[in-house]
């Protein structure tokens, strides 16, 4: 059994979305609509579909690939704006798909530059509506090791509580010891927090152990709390929490 809450929504489970849902590629609007779903193609997250009469017609090439998937009949298109081509990156749903889903369009997410819900750019996939992502301040004694080397010590952290992960533990810059860390180039986006502006891996003897803690300089305005503070993977360091010892937990950044 796991100690933080997971996901409830099952797999095609289908919902309206109220936001206005937006895509640009080269600074083009591939699409506007008021009128997007969500769709759970996995547990964790789902992911936006949107009405074909809200896309621009002039930028989807239909590439003559239907296709049989889950959700019923998709003829595959590409995208292309000016110069930018995005081949194969687009599913139109034809009338033979799930409840919801007929002439509905999905995009794969990388293939636009920029999604925006409402005003606001969303990052990686949809904000799920059934998730909470919650930033709090704690005097919790939180030290971090690995390979018995103390890599941080705190008590002042900030928590932070996600839908369906671990806790993560968000630690004042001064209360880790640098010594055995070494910054990498990686970055990655969080729909809840926004893009990582630092990660670090850990050199340990002959050992190292790639992209185990990273921080958010600039999060959202939600996660203002963890701002410049480094949090490191659960699944890979050695949490002791007020001087009891965690399990590492299993997810999929467990790999």
């Amino acid at each position: 059994m796991v100690d933080y809450p997971l996901p409830l929504v099952a797999v095609n489970h289908i919902e309206a979305s109220p936001r206005r849902v937006r895509g640009f590629l080269n600074n083009t609007l591939v699409f506007d609509t008021t009128h997007a779903r969500y769709v759970w193609e996995w547990e964790h997250y789902p992911q936006y579909y949107i009405p074909l009469a809200d896309v621009r017609p002039d930028v989807l090439v239909d590439e003559d690939h239907p296709q049989r998937l889950r959700r019923g009949t998709a003829r595959r298109h590409g995208l292309r704006v000016g110069d930018i081509a995005r081949p194969d990156s687009v599913s139109v749903y034809t009338d033979d798909a799930i409840e919801g889903l007929a002439n509905t369009v999905r995009f794969d997410w990388a293939a636009l530059d920029a999604w925006y819900e409402e005003d606001e750019q969303v990052f990686v996939h949809p904000r799920d509506p059934y998730s909470r992502v919650d930033a709090v301040r704690s005097t919790r004694h939180v030290r971090i090791e690995l390979d018995g080397v103390l890599l941080a010590d705190s008590s002042s952290p900030v928590f932070v509580f996600e839908t369906g992960l671990p806790t993560r533990y968000y630690l004042n810059r001064t209360e880790v010891d640098f010594t055995c860390l070494e910054p990498t180039d990686t970055e990655t986006a969080c729909p809840y927090k926004g893009r990582t502006t630092g990660y670090w891996s850990a050199r340990i003897g002959d050992a190292v152990h790639a992209d185990i803690a990273w921080t958010y300089d600039f999060p959202t305005r939600q996660l203002l709390p963890i701002a410049g503070l480094i949090a490191f993977y659960n699944e890979h360091v050695d949490v002791i929490l007020d001087g009891t010892p965690l399990d590492r937990p299993a997810t999929h950044f467990s790999k």
